[in-house]
C-alpha cells in the first residue's frame, strides 16, 4: 500500500499515473497557475509552520533537525494531526501523489510527509 504514496515536483507535467494531487506546501508555488497544478487538494495545513521553514530553509544540513521538528508538529497540532489522518484515508483507498515546489528533491517536507504516512500504513497493516 505504500506505492499509494508518490512524491512530484509541481513543476513537472500532471499525468494520469498521479492519481490524486495534493500541494503539500503552505505557499502556492511561483511561476504555477492554478490550471496547470491541476490540483485536486491543497493541503497548506499540513505544511510545517512557517518559523521552522524559515529555520530550515532548506539547508541540506539542518535537514534532521528540521525532520524531527516537522514529526512533532504532524503529532502535537490538532490541525496538522487532522489533515495527516485526512491524507492517510485517502491513500489506503487511492494513489495520492504529494506535490511541493522545492528545488530539492530530498531534503523537503514531502519526503518527511511521505515516510511518516508510509510508516502509519505500514503499522496500520501490521494491525
Amino acid at each position: 500500500m505504500s506505492e499509494n504514496v508518490v512524491l512530484k515536483r509541481i513543476y513537472e507535467p500532471a499525468s494520469k499515473e498521479d492519481g490524486k494531487r495534493i500541494l503539500v506546501d503552505r505557499i502556492w508555488p511561483r511561476g504555477i497557475s492554478k490550471d496547470k497544478a491541476q490540483l485536486d487538494l491543497w493541503m497548506k495545513e499540513i505544511a510545517p509552520s512557517t518559523e521552522l521553514r524559515k529555520e530550515f530553509n532548506h539547508k541540506p544540513e539542518r535537514f534532521e533537525e528540521f525532520k524531527e521538528h516537522y514529526i512533532k508538529e504532524l503529532q502535537q497540532t490538532e490541525e496538522k494531526e487532522m489533515a495527516l489522518n485526512q491524507l492517510l484515508e485517502m491513500a489506503k483507498e487511492e494513489k495520492v501523489t504529494l506535490l511541493y515546489g522545492a528545488k530539492d528533491e530530498v531534503h523537503n517536507q514531502a519526503v518527511v510527509l511521505k515516510e511518516v504516512l508510509v510508516h502509519a500504513m505500514d503499522e496500520a497493516q501490521k494491525g
